[in-house]
């Protein structure tokens, strides 16, 4: 192997090795509750919060909440991105349809739903798995775990379950990064 190969062999690894730390939010793609293919790429330059929620959980009612925060803060950058799942309790036994019908007719949700996806066990979506190993805890704990994603597809911070929409450290986190925009 001469110079010049060489040197293109350890440019390429270092290279691949770099793309792969720049892994982050908007690196993955997902499916919408309606089935479409939605590229988390299309949230670069916003406050994001992600949330998986469930129909039938003694939190369900944080769905209220979480729909008056994005009409709060919508117009300023922020989005929220839901993941129905169904790990807990069998709380979220419904389909992609039974769920955004409850969604919209009960609490009038008009921001993101993704399509129902694993947030634990051996079948959790990859985006969780990223999102669960980047804050460094064993798994999502419950329904209506909540990740805060600043506008650079970095993990800003991370929330338990029965951390309200209305809680004074989210909004100031909310805030701080909004201002960042």
């Amino acid at each position: 192997m001469n110079k010049f190969s060489l040197f293109f062999v350890v440019t390429l690894f270092f290279s691949l090795m770099g793309q792969s730390a720049e892994k982050n939010f908007h690196s993955f793609s997902v499916k919408d509750i309606d089935g479409k293919d939605k590229s988390l790429a299309d949230f670069k330059g916003k406050v994001v919060l992600v949330v998986n929620v469930a129909s039938k959980c003694g939190l369900t009612p944080q769905y209220e909440g979480l729909q008056e925060l994005y009409q709060k803060y919508k117009s300023k950058g922020f989005e929220i991105v839901a993941f129905p799942a169904n790990n807990f309790g069998k709380q979220e036994p419904g389909s992609n349809f039974e769920i955004k019908k409850f969604c919209t007719e009960k609490y009038n949700v008009t921001f993101n739903m993704m399509a129902k996806i694993d947030v634990k066990g051996s079948k959790t979506h990859d985006l969780y798995k990223y999102l669960v190993e980047q804050t460094g805890k064993k798994d999502v704990e419950w329904n209506f775990v909540k990740f805060l994603i600043g506008p650079d597809g970095e993990i800003v911070s991370r929330y338990k379950q029965k951390t309200k929409p209305s809680d004074k450290k989210l909004l100031s986190a909310i805030e701080k990064e909004l201002s960042k925009l």
